[in-house]
C-alpha cells in the first residue's frame, strides 16, 4: 500500500451533494447542454441562490442583474456557471479546521483559480478547467489538517512565503496538498486532465509529458500567495517554468488582474 493510500485510510472523505456529483459527470460529457446543467443546479435552492449572488457580484460586469440559472448561463456562460456551482458545493463540503483561517483559505483558493483562468485564457487553454483546478488544488491541505492538526499548525506557521507551504507539506507529510487533492478528485471521478494537473502541480517540469494545466496552477498558486500582488510579482516566478509554458512571458505584464476583481465564495 502506498503512502498516499495509507493516508486516505486514516481520513474521513468529505461528502459532496448529489448535485455536485451530477455536475462532475457533465464535466466528462462533451454533449452536456445548458438545459441539462441548469436543471441539475436548480434542484438545490440554496445553491441556486448562492450562484445568483455570485453571478451578480462586482466580479462580473453585467448589463443587467440575473434572476435565474438560465439568465446566469446566458449572461456569463454555462462553463462558468457550472464551475462556480461546483466551487460552492466543494466549499460547503469541508469543515472549518482549528488553526486555519477559513476566509483566508477560500480567498487564496479563489485567487489561485482566477490567476489560473487568466493565464489559461492567454495561452488558449481551457479557462474554466483551469479555474476549477486552481480552486481545488489547496483542498488537500484540509484533509492533511483533519489527519494531523499539529502538522497543519506547522504547515501554516508564519511567514507564508509563496511555495513554502508545499515544501513544508513535502517535508512533514511526504506529499503535497496537490497530490492529496488529485487522489480525492480521482475518487470523485473528476476528468483525468484535472487529476493529472493536481498530481503534478508541485513540480510540473519533473513530469513527462508536460502538463500545461499543472504549470498554470503552480504559477497561479504562487501569485495567489503573494501579498497584494502586482505585475512586479511576475518577475519572481520560476523562470524555467515560465519559459516552458509561456516563452519569454513578457505579455503577462499586460492587463495583470487586480485581486479585487476576483469572485469570492464568502
Amino acid at each position: 500500500m502506498s503512502t498516499l493510500d495509507s493516508f486516505f485510510a486514516t481520513v474521513k472523505l468529505p461528502t459532496i451533494s448529489e448535485v455536485a456529483h451530477e455536475l462532475i459527470k457533465t464535466l466528462n460529457d462533451e454533449d452536456a447542454s445548458m438545459v441539462q446543467v441548469g436543471a441539475i443546479i436548480s434542484r438545490d435552492p440554496a445553491l441556486t441562490a448562492k450562484l445568483l449572488r455570485l453571478a451578480n457580484s462586482a466580479a462580473f460586469v453585467l448589463q443587467r442583474s440575473v434572476s435565474s440559472v438560465e439568465d446566469a448561463m446566458a449572461m456569463i456562460g454555462m462553463a462558468k456557471v457550472r464551475t462556480l456551482s461546483l466551487a460552492s458545493c466543494l466549499s460547503e463540503s469541508f469543515p472549518v479546521l482549528p488553526g486555519l483561517d477559513p476566509k483566508e483559505f477560500w480567498q487564496t483558493s479563489m485567487a489561485t483559480a482566477s490567476y489560473a483562468q487568466w493565464m489559461a485564457t492567454r495561452i488558449g487553454a481551457d479557462a474554466q478547467q483551469a479555474w476549477l483546478t486552481g480552486m481545488m488544488v489547496r483542498l488537500g491541505e484540509l484533509l492533511i489538517g483533519q489527519a494531523d492538526p499539529v502538522t497543519l499548525k506547522e504547515i501554516e506557521r508564519l511567514p507564508h512565503i509563496p511555495g513554502g507551504r508545499w515544501e513544508r507539506e513535502k517535508e512533514l507529510v511526504g506529499f503535497t496538498e496537490g497530490q492529496v487533492t488529485a487522489e480525492l478528485a480521482r475518487r470523485w471521478n473528476f476528468p483525468a486532465e484535472v487529476v493529472t494537473a493536481l498530481q503534478q502541480s508541485f513540480e510540473p517540469l519533473a513530469h513527462k509529458p508536460f502538463s500545461r494545466l499543472a504549470a498554470v496552477v503552480h504559477l497561479a498558486d504562487l501569485l495567489a500567495e503573494t501579498p497584494d500582488a502586482t505585475a512586479e510579482a511576475l518577475d519572481d516566478l520560476p523562470a524555467d517554468l515560465v519559459r516552458a509554458l509561456l516563452g519569454d512571458g513578457k505579455w503577462l505584464h499586460e492587463k495583470f488582474p487586480a485581486a479585487d476583481s476576483f469572485v469570492s465564495l464568502q
